[in-house]
């Protein structure tokens, strides 16, 4: 009876073997790696675009009803008014309605103005409105204030800034007892006074930045309150229309510079950052953004980021 003789790989035809079954290897692993690191950078984008959306979200309605005071919207009717230059206003003399600067929250001349690269409130501002939640602020970012009206009609409530206004006349108020005719003639309306400002930290984590407000609330107070973290920075610009007529931006100015007297602000241009969370490994960010009055601004480290950049038409301007 024949013997069947049986041969198994040479040495040659086995190092080819796992040569071909370690490229074939070695490009799975790669293609895997590349793949998570695509989807990891598109998580991280998105997130970005989603965080930027929202806070553009929160912004945008407030500008676009500053100015706004219930019946009528020319701020120069609402009596009990207090310019932060003038004497505390007895509608709101508390230390707490003024701890973010006299006149703070009755200064209804300036239904929208803001600091430039500070965190710069009213005269006076004491502790009390220091930053949250840690009292660093970004230093490069800018503030930006509204003030105006709800939108809803409210109920007369003691120890809310309130304002009474009928066609032709406005009054503040804060003891509810409300100087004011009935509906419909007359009408009571929630002052709202926003600060909006980038802090360094957020509530859950020192060193992320966050966007951060100032709001006005029941006492007269202030309190401060986190809107979203991962907001770096924060730019605006104020467009004006020199003559007070039109209704229609011309210029636009920083926050901080001297608006014409007879001027008008119109619009708001804002310009947001939103910076990742934590840094990428293998990732250097060393693009220069301009935008705003900040010129040449290169991060060079690890943190993906997104601009985000708005024009916001002020629909209450008297024009």
């Amino acid at each position: 009876m024949p013997r069947t003789r049986q041969q198994g790989l040479s040495l040659i035809e086995l190092m080819v073997a796992l040569t071909i079954g370690s490229i074939l290897m070695t490009g799975t692993v790669f293609v895997y790696v590349q793949s998570r690191n695509s989807y990891g950078v598109n998580e991280t984008v998105a997130l970005l675009q989603e965080t930027g959306r929202f806070a553009l979200s929160i912004i945008e309605p407030d500008v676009r009803m500053s100015s706004y005071w219930g019946l009528m919207n020319d701020p120069e009717l609402v009596t009990a008014r207090a310019r932060q230059t003038e004497a505390i206003s007895g509608v709101a003399s508390g230390a707490t309605a003024n701890e973010c600067g006299d006149n703070f929250a009755v200064d209804v001349y300036s239904t929208v103005e803001g600091s430039d690269n500070g965190y710069t409130f009213g005269i006076g501002r004491d502790g009390a409105c220091d930053p949250g939640p840690s009292g660093n602020e970004q230093p490069t970012a800018d503030t930006l204030t509204i003030r105006r009206v709800s939108q809803a009609a409210a109920p007369a409530t003691a120890g809310r800034l309130q304002v009474c206004t009928t066609r032709t006349t406005g009054q503040l108020f804060s003891d509810g007892a409300a100087p004011c005719p009935v509906a419909p003639t007359g009408r009571i309306n929630d002052v709202i006074v926003n600060t909006y400002y980038v802090s360094a930290d957020s509530d859950d984590r020192a060193g992320l930045p966050s966007l951060r407000r100032q709001a006005l609330v029941v006492g007269p107070d202030f309190q401060d309150q986190e809107i979203v973290p991962g907001i770096e920075d924060l730019q605006i610009q104020l467009g004006i229309d020199p003559s007070g007529l039109s209704g229609t931006a011309t210029q636009y100015v920083n926050p901080d510079d001297v608006i014409p007297a007879g001027a008008q602000v119109v619009a708001v241009r804002v310009w947001i950052m939103v910076r990742a969370e934590n840094p990428e490994v293998g990732f250097i960010d060393d693009r220069v953004y301009n935008y705003g009055n900040r010129v040449n601004f290169q991060p060079n480290d690890g943190f993906r980021r997104v601009l985000f950049t708005r024009t916001i038409q002020v629909r209450n301007s008297l024009g």
